[in-house]
């Protein structure tokens, strides 16, 4: 559509349409001297049947008298038809004048319906100019604007002189489309509508309208394609109406919707990310989260002198704050707390700019919801935090604190807790110095997390140190600790009443003892993962261990193996949570291990190291625990084994021999305190205990000399404190001032006497 100077629909006459009407010329005396090819489609008549006759022969039968059709024919008439029927029509005679001063009339009609319906359509076209509510605009094919209704001017507050000839965006320049047409601007949406003749319907617009101090407005808008009679495109219509409250209470119901995206993992700082995520831009073009520094503090002394700490900050792309506070019109806020009932925890500022409008009640009441739900997933952040941070603290305070470096054998551990909300697992692992310079090693999981997890491995841990200590074999401490989880709570058998089982119950465990003097090695599992070897040429495998059931699930028997240990081999032992890949692969993530630990050139350090690096990257992993020990062995030069004849001469001999070894040893020092032990253990295996009897004495790095006398009887000495006039009794407490430690130990060949005699300072 095409315009002039002035607006073109400023007006409204009875429309004109000569392609619609009728001709027929008449002479003064009524004959038909012309007919158009008009007349001859709605009457029927040839040109050559009504040409030189009368123009009664249009007169319907029912006409008014003869000659009232040539002299007064305007107006609605009955014209007869070729084919007897009668057509009414809308008849308008109009005289015309010839030079020559002949006179003639020229006799136009249209049939009465069609110009009623054009009526019909010329008043609908005036109403929807003028009283439509509805929003009307043209464009032409490139997209511009090319005629408007009232109803644009009364949304927008522009003259039709403010649109004529421009793109919309050249009017409202921050107009954007929210429907997802995939059309690009508004143009290229016009411009799509006018080439395929497709309409679209609905799509959203949302501006600020130009005269409405910058108020952003929404509005539904729909596009079809203006066409001739023949077809061809003349421009795009777009018929447009506000829809900004409908949109707006839509958009509060979705954001409500989302609200569940706010708390998605433990975490407070992520928490109010989440919530500033959801509230931008649909709700505000600025939101701040604030959080008090109780929710950042794992303990009550931690927290900082500074009230509030900002944790989040979102805004719309090109949003400046400081920009809206120098316009006339200042930025809308609500400023909500993030509060329990446990009390404040920070708070919220929604902050809109000019354009977008005042917040509404119901924009409130949605804040607050937001705000609302945020508060709880924030103050759940807060509580698993402590809870994390206090079992992780119980985890290490009950974990080794410092390793003591065993004879024989090279040793290094890992632990990781367990990342996200899973918390603080009951990994644990231990290195445990047992009597002839011997080690045990030990790995276990809990099952389960946080304090209680926690706790229960710190029970285990010490019940295993307690087991070990009475020098008992692998398989029958995990058989005593069997038995010990079975029941409902460690060491108090089950009562009427009682709590829920106990939570060691399936827990895992790994035990070995190594022996650097054999280079023996025995261990047990109850239910825990085997231990990976390498040996020194550098082959990884997992051992072949009779593998029993978890603690307190299965009362059966657990089962030993011992194997020979090459000096340079290295032994990997390790809970599930270190080799579980994503999809739960512990045969990959042990074949994995092997690979790394296959690598002989670094340390066990660097191993752990290693292996960390690997597999420990992954969020959210269970407790990961490694222990690494490479084993070397006590040298023969250190070693010393004797066979005593049982007899009590023999007692001399042992001595003899001692002094002779620490002489060679250079260890003088405590060759008077070594003979009196000798003496003493060798006396009381001739007199209480049976054959055979052996002496050994070790000399390990740790500094201390260890004597150990064995002999074939079961029956284990006591220490008891000799009254004055007692002949005996004294020989053991005097072993007990001398030594560090002593005790006894048990094998299914007999028992072993061993004391452990310190060297002092002095250098090996």
């Amino acid at each position: 559509m095409k315009t002039t100077g002035s607006h073109p629909s400023a007006t409204f006459h009875a429309p004109v349409d000569a392609a619609a009407a009728a001709f027929a010329v008449l002479d003064r005396r009524g004959t038909v001297i012309a007919w158009s090819p008009t007349a001859e489609e709605y009457l029927g008549y040839h040109a050559h049947e009504v040409l030189g006759r009368s123009a009664e022969v249009l007169r319907d039968s029912d006409a008014s008298v003869p000659g009232a059709f040539l002299k007064d024919v305007t107006g609605t008439r009955a014209l007869r038809r070729r084919d007897g029927g009668s057509l009414r029509a809308v008849v308008q005679a109009r005289p015309l004048t010839f030079p020559d001063d002949r006179a003639a009339w020229l006799v136009m009609f249209v049939p009465a319906e069609r110009l009623e319906r054009q009526a019909t359509d010329q008043a609908m076209l005036r109403g929807l100019f003028r009283q439509s509510p509805i929003a009307l605009t043209v464009f032409d094919a490139d997209g511009r604007v090319t005629w408007v209704n009232d109803a644009v001017q009364s949304e927008f507050g522009l003259p039709p002189e403010a649109w004529i000839g421009r793109y919309v965006r050249d009017v409202m320049p921050q107009g954007e489309l929210l429907s997802p047409t995939g059309h690009g601007t508004l143009e290229d949406l016009i411009r799509q509508v006018h080439r395929t003749g497709e309409p679209l319907v609905d799509l959203r617009y949302r501006s600020p309208v130009p005269t409405g101090a910058g108020r952003t407005r929404v509005w539904s808008a729909s596009y079809f394609r203006l066409e001739d009679d023949q077809g061809n495109a003349l421009g795009v219509c777009e018929s447009a109406f506000a829809v900004t409250d409908r949109y707006e209470a839509l958009q509060r119901l979705a954001l409500l919707s989302r609200a569940s995206r706010i708390g998605t993992g433990l975490d407070a700082v992520r928490t109010a990310e989440e919530l500033a995520e959801v509230a931008v831009p649909d709700f505000a073009d600025e939101v701040t989260v604030e959080l008090t520094a109780t929710v950042f503090a794992h303990e009550e002394d931690d927290i900082p002198a500074e009230p509030l700490r900002e944790a989040a900050r979102r805004a719309v792309p090109g949003y400046d704050a400081s920009m809206s506070h120098a316009t006339p019109h200042p930025p809308w806020r609500i400023t909500l707390a993030l509060s329990t009932e446990g009390g404040e925890l920070g708070r919220t500022t929604f902050v809109r700019a000019p354009t977008r409008g005042p917040f509404t009640d119901e924009d409130r009441s949605l804040a607050s919801e937001l705000v609302t739900h945020a508060a709880v997933c924030v103050d759940n952040a807060r509580r698993y935090a402590r809870e994390r941070a206090a079992a992780l603290t119980l985890q290490r305070e009950l974990l080794p604190q410092r390793l003591i470096v065993p004879t024989g054998v090279e040793v290094a551990h890992h632990y990781a807790p367990a990342g996200g909300p899973r918390g603080v697992g009951g990994d644990w692992f231990d290195v445990i110095p047992l009597s002839g310079a011997r080690v045990g090693l030990v790995v276990g999981d809990v099952p389960g997390h946080g304090l209680r997890a926690a706790a229960t491995m710190g029970r285990l841990r010490t019940t295993v140190r307690a087991l070990a200590a009475l020098d008992l074999p692998p398989d029958e401490v995990l058989s005593r600790l069997d038995d010990l989880v079975t029941q409902a709570r460690i060491g108090i058998h089950p009562v009427p009443g009682d709590g829920p089982e106990d939570a060691a119950s399936g827990a895992t465990c790994l035990y070995a003892v190594y022996d650097p003097t054999s280079r023996n090695c025995v261990m047990a599992s109850a239910g825990h993962l085997t231990p990976v070897r390498v040996t020194p040429e550098g082959t990884a495998a997992p051992l072949e261990l009779p593998v029993g059931p978890p603690l307190g699930t299965g009362g059966l028997p657990h089962e030993y193996a011992e194997y020979e240990l090459a000096p340079g081999s290295t032994l990997a032992m390790f809970t599930d949570g270190l080799v579980a890949t994503e999809y739960d692969d512990l045969a990959a993530g042990v074949t994995e291990l092997g690979r790394i630990l296959a690598r002989r050139e670094a340390a066990p350090p660097d191993v752990c190291r290693r292996v960390a690096d690997r597999f420990l990257h992954r969020p959210g992993h269970d407790d990961a625990t490694l222990l690494v020990v490479r084993v070397d062995g006590l040298p023969d030069s250190q070693m010393a084994s004797w066979p005593i004849p049982p007899e009590p001469a023999q007692v001399a001999t042992a001595r003899e021999l001692t002094t002779h070894r620490l002489a060679e040893w250079g260890l003088g020092e405590v060759g008077f305190a070594a003979e009196l032990v000798v003496s003493e253990l060798v006396t009381n295996a001739i007199r209480y205990g049976g054959p055979p009897v052996n002496l050994r004495l070790l000399w390990d790095r740790q500094r201390k000399l260890i004597c150990e006398v064995t002999d074939g009887g079961h029956t284990s000495p006591h220490l008891r404190r000799a009254d004055l006039d007692d002949e005996g009794g004294r020989g053991l407490f005097l072993v007990a001032q001398l030594t560090d430690r002593w005790g006894t130990r048990s094998s299914r060949q007999g028992k072993t006497i061993w004391a452990e005699i310190p060297l002092g300072e002095q250098p090996l």
